[in-house]
């Protein structure tokens, strides 16, 4: 940190502590492991800010703490009495200690003032960022909001599994040190969900009805965009089969009458897979106008692929390969749509029926980046054991895989339906023919 800024808060061992205790979470900002990282480092590396003390010695970094400084600058100059900064900073200082068990490497090369400055500054910088990204328009001259490319690249760096301070650090710098008068929120989470709400799966969903107790108890940012990413029955599922269940590829599923459908408004993990138990018996006749009686649908919450994606997703995964073992729903979904997703076909199939959309080049690109989301990754258990399962039986049961065939056939689209169905009344209409002349001869 730059001298001036030292100079402001120096003599702060004399001042009482008037923040009250923190509840401190165990470790939980992890190094990405090295498997993960052989397959696609860049996905896991800052390109514009470092943020806590993981990557901040890397040399082409070093170009934002201009930035940083600035935005200390400015965030002071907001404060009605800098007796409140001073305090947040003992308050840093006297829990440095477990600030420091939250990081999965502990730095004993950065000495304790360091690392209390460190944290101070970027924490004071997350901060600016957030309140001014709130208020924008308000921000014309300020290159970090007004160049699109920087400030996406900004956002990107700040998701990243690596590049974490622990919540609690953000919200008792915006709760004891933020002027009420600045403030558009009662609680930083909410502003924290305002500034990623581009990574949500489900953005309609997630800015009108933004349920607190989701969020509430995220322990990064990391953590934040994960726990948007799940339904409540998922987060409230402590049930894994740890039964191994394979399951075929979009393409061979839908030759086997199983129809993919999107589905709007519903969090992206939330997959169903759905038919009745009589009327599934009949799929030939599901393409039928008001016949969804007799399809067997898969129901898939749309999911948005951009630039961005893959990264969000390899560092959610990441995430709960080091953090949730036990709970590993991100894992499971990528794994399920990788079981969907093997060629440029099933990709094809997937986007045609708008259960995917991308802006990347083809659907060859598509099958590749989502082929490679689940190398190296390990997970002895899955939430959809049971939708795999019923799948299955669905498409290893000989007279459902031949009425598949025959809808796949003969009743895939509207033209080949009405084909088949003047083809069937020709043929009636030729054997009645047949047999009516048949009685004539012999009369």
């Amino acid at each position: 940190m730059g001298s001036s800024v030292q100079h402001q808060i120096q003599h702060i061992i004399n001042i009482p502590e008037e923040i009250e205790p923190a509840l401190w979470p165990e470790c939980c900002i992890y190094k990405v492991p090295s498997s993960l990282l052989k397959v696609k480092k860049v996905a896991y590396t800052p390109l514009m800010v470092s943020i806590g003390p993981v990557h901040h010695k890397k040399k082409e970094l070093k170009e934002m703490q201009v930035d940083k400084q600035r935005y200390f600058h400015f965030f002071r100059e907001r404060l009605e009495s800098e007796l409140n900064l001073v305090q947040y900073k003992s308050f840093l200082e006297q829990e440095e200690p477990k600030l420091r068990k939250c990081y999965q490497k502990k730095f004993s090369y950065i000495s304790k003032e360091q690392f209390v400055e460190l944290i101070l500054l970027d924490a004071v910088f997350i901060m600016e960022l957030f309140l001014r990204e709130d208020k924008k328009w308000e921000y014309r001259d300020d290159y970090l909001m007004t160049q699109g490319c920087v400030s996406k690249s900004i956002q990107c760096d700040l998701m990243l599994l690596e590049n974490q301070l622990p919540m609690i650090v953000l919200e008792k710098l915006y709760d004891k040190v933020v002027p009420s008068s600045v403030k558009t929120h009662t609680r930083f989470i909410k502003l924290a969900q305002k500034y990623f709400r581009s990574y949500y799966p489900h953005q309609k969903s997630s800015e009108n009805k933004f349920e607190l107790r989701k969020w509430e108890k995220s322990l990064h940012f990391t953590d934040l965009i994960r726990n948007s990413y799940l339904p409540n029955e998922l987060r409230s599922q402590t049930d894994h089969s740890q039964k191994e269940c394979v399951l075929r590829t979009a393409t061979k599923l839908n030759e086997a009458g199983i129809s993919f459908e999107k589905v709007n408004d519903r969090c992206l993990l939330d997959i169903k897979f759905k038919k009745k138990r009589f009327f599934s018996w009949f799929l030939c006749l599901g393409c039928l106008p008001c016949c969804k009686l007799f399809k067997a649908t898969f129901q898939i919450p749309q999911l948005k692929v951009d630039h961005t994606t893959e990264c969000v997703l390899r560092n959610l995964v990441a995430f709960e390969q080091c953090h949730y073992p036990e709970e590993p729903y991100i894992c499971n979904y990528v794994s399920l749509i990788d079981s969907l997703i093997h060629t440029k076909d099933d990709a094809e199939l997937l986007v045609e029926k708008e259960a995917i959309v991308h802006e990347l080049g083809s659907d060859k690109e598509l099958a590749t980046l989502v082929n490679g989301l689940c190398k190296h990754v390990v997970t002895n258990s899955t939430c959809y054991h049971q939708i795999m399962e019923d799948v299955n039986n669905h498409y290893n049961n000989d007279w459902k895989w031949a009425m598949g065939t025959l809808r796949w056939v003969y009743f895939r689209d509207p033209w080949r339906t009405s084909s088949t169905i003047v083809g069937v009344a020709v043929l009636i209409f030729t054997i009645f023919n047949f047999y009516r002349v048949i009685d004539l001869l012999f009369s």
